[in-house]
C-alpha cells in the first residue's frame, strides 16, 4: 500500500531517539510517549484496520466470522495469492485451499480496494494450554482507507459473512445424524448426536413415482427454500412438515434422501425411543443446525401418539392415589408425551434456528393422533402408494435403461390388478446386473414375480373370506346354542 509510506521517515526516526533516550526517561513517561507515537502514527497514516480473531471468550469458541472470512478468502481470493496452503477439511471431506499465514491478497468491493492478511501471533509466555487458541493467535487483519470506514463496517463485513456461509454450506460434508442415549446426554463432554458422513445416491430422478406427484414435491420444495422472507413476512417459523404413509417398500426412506440431496440438507434421523422426557427433546433439539431435515420415521411405532387418550385404568387410579400431593404431576413431566412432541413441531421451541423441515413417516396413518398431522404441523401429507406403471417406467430406464419394450403392456396390465410395492419391483429386475441377463429376460421374470404375487394375493383374500365366514357361523352356532340352553331352563 502506497499510503503506508507517507509516514515511514518519522517513524524510522521516532525510533532511533526512542532507543537513545529510553533508558533515560521514566516509565509513566515512556508510556506517554508510546501513546502518543500512535496518534501520531494514526494522524499520518491514512488507513483503518479491523481484527478479526480466530478464538474468542473464555471457553476460547471459535468465531464464525472467522470461519466465514476463511471460507469466502478460499473462494474469491485464493486466485490473488501465491502462497497457498492445502488440507482435507473434515467438513468437506475435500482438500481446500486458503491462503497462507502472512500472506496478503487484495479484495475489491463496489470500487473499493481492501487488503486483507493472514496473521498470527505467538504467546510470550511457554506454558502449557489445554486450548488450542492460546497456543498460536491467528487473525485477519484488514486495511483500508479511511474514508470507507462506513462501507466495510456496514455491508463489507455482512457481506463476507453471508458469503462465507454460503460457501461453507455448499463446500462441506453433509451428515446423517443419529440422537445419542439418554445416558449420554449429560456429563462432561456430552453429546447430543453422533453422525456419519451421508452420502446416499438417491435423487428424485430415481425415485420410482408418478411424475406429476413428483413435480408437486419438488415445487413445494423450491417454494420452501426461497421463501425466508415470506415466512418472516407472515411471522411464521421458517420450517414444513411432511408427513409419508404407505405400505411398507413404497420408497418413504427414498423420498427422504431424494429431499436431502435435492436441498442439500443434513439429516438427523431421531429416535423417539431414546428420547425419557420433553426436557431432553428440547435439549436435542437445540443442538439441531439449521437447512437440516429432522426424520422421525414409523412414528406410530414410537411412542404412544395414537391419541385414543383413554382414561386411566384403575390400577394407574390406585397407584396415584398412594403417590403424595404434587408427585403426579412430577411423574406426568418426566416422561416423553404428546404435548411434548407437539411443541418441539410447532411450539416456541421449533422457532429456535431456521430452515428446518419435520418429515414423520408410518405405516399406519390411521393410529396417528389427528393434532399430531393437522396442517400447519404437517404442511404436507405425501401418499407412498403401490407400484403404478408410470412409476414402474422410472425403475426400467434406471435399472434396464429403456424406456419401451414389448412386454410394457403385459405390464401395465398386470400392475392395474395387483398391488405390488416399488420394492418388490425393483428386485424383479435387479437381476440383469446380477446374472448378465438381458432386457427381455428381466423383464419376464419380472412379470413371473407380478404373477405370483397376483396368486399369492388371490389366496390371501380367500383365507380371510373363508376366516369372516367361520367367524360368522361361530357366532351363528353359539347363538343358537344359547336359545337352546334358555329353552331347556323353561
Amino acid at each position: 500500500m502506497v499510503g503506508n509510506w507517507a509516514g515511514i521517515g518519522a517513524v524510522l526516526s521516532f525510533f532511533y531517539f526512542y532507543e537513545k533516550l529510553a533508558n533515560y526517561i521514566p516509565f509513566q513517561i515512556r508510556d506517554y510517549l508510546a501513546t502518543l507515537f500512535h496518534k501520531v502514527v494514526s494522524f499520518v497514516n491514512p488507513y483503518d484496520q479491523i481484527i478479526i480473531h480466530e478464538y474468542h471468550g473464555e471457553n476460547m469458541h471459535r468465531d464464525e466470522l472467522y470461519a466465514a472470512s476463511q471460507a469466502y478468502l478460499s473462494s474469491a481470493c485464493s486466485s490473488l495469492a501465491r502462497k497457498l496452503k492445502a488440507d482435507l477439511g473434515q467438513e468437506s471431506g475435500k482438500p481446500s485451499l486458503t491462503i497462507d499465514d502472512y500472506e496478503e491478497v487484495i479484495d475489491t468491493f463496489r470500487g473499493v480496494r481492501i487488503w486483507w492478511c493472514a496473521c498470527m501471533r505467538f504467546p510470550i509466555s511457554q506454558t502449557i494450554s489445554f486450548y488450542p487458541g492460546e497456543e498460536q493467535r491467528k487473525f485477519y487483519r484488514i486495511s483500508f482507507h479511511k474514508r470507507h470506514r462506513k462501507l466495510v463496517e456496514g455491508e463489507y463485513l455482512n457481506h463476507i459473512l453471508r458469503e462465507g456461509r454460503d460457501v461453507t454450506v455448499r463446500t462441506r460434508q453433509r451428515k446423517l445424524f443419529t440422537n445419542s442415549p439418554s445416558s449420554n446426554l449429560y456429563g462432561y463432554r456430552s453429546s447430543c448426536w453422533s453422525h456419519v458422513a451421508f452420502e446416499h445416491p438417491a435423487t428424485f430422478d430415481t425415485l420410482a413415482m408418478d411424475p406429476k406427484k413428483k413435480r408437486e414435491i419438488i415445487d413445494d420444495l423450491v417454494t420452501f427454500r426461497e421463501g425466508k422472507e415470506y415466512y418472516k413476512k407472515i411471522g411464521k417459523a421458517w420450517k414444513r412438515g411432511y408427513l409419508l404413509y404407505g405400505p411398507p417398500g413404497t420408497g418413504k426412506s427414498s423420498m427422504i434422501v431424494a429431499i436431502a440431496n435435492f436441498l442439500e440438507y443434513d439429516v438427523y434421523d431421531l429416535e423417539l425411543t431414546a428420547v425419557k422426557t420433553n426436557t431432553e427433546l428440547r435439549k436435542i433439539f437445540i443442538e439441531t443446525t439449521g437447512k437440516s431435515i429432522i426424520v422421525i420415521e414409523d412414528i406410530d411405532c414410537s411412542i404412544d401418539l395414537t391419541g385414543k387418550r383413554k382414561e386411566k385404568k384403575k390400577d394407574d387410579e390406585d397407584k396415584d392415589k398412594k403417590l403424595p400431593p404434587g408427585m403426579e404431576e412430577k411423574d406426568e413431566n418426566s416422561k416423553l408425551t404428546l404435548s411434548g412432541v407437539l411443541n418441539f413441531i410447532d411450539g416456541l421451541w421449533s422457532a429456535c434456528g431456521g430452515e428446518r423441515i419435520v418429515i414423520f413417516t408410518t405405516n399406519h396413518v390411521e393410529k396417528l393422533d389427528p393434532a399430531l398431522i393437522r396442517r400447519g404441523r404437517m404442511d404436507m401429507h405425501i401418499e407412498m402408494s403401490y407400484c403404478t406403471f408410470e412409476a414402474f417406467k422410472v425403475l426400467a430406464k434406471n435399472y434396464l435403461e429403456i424406456v419401451e419394450h414389448d412386454l410394457f403392456i403385459t405390464i401395465q396390465a398386470l400392475l392395474s390388478e395387483v398391488n405390488i410395492s416399488p420394492a418388490d419391483v425393483a428386485e424383479g429386475l435387479m437381476q440383469k446386473n446380477s446374472r448378465n441377463e438381458d432386457v427381455g429376460a428381466c423383464l419376464m421374470n419380472l412379470i413371473r414375480v407380478i404373477e405370483a404375487e397376483k396368486v399369492e394375493a388371490k389366496k390371501k383374500a380367500q383365507q380371510e373370506l373363508a376366516a369372516q365366514e367361520n367367524k360368522k357361523s361361530s357366532k351363528e352356532e353359539s347363538s343358537v346354542e344359547k336359545a337352546l340352553g334358555l329353552e331347556e331352563k323353561n
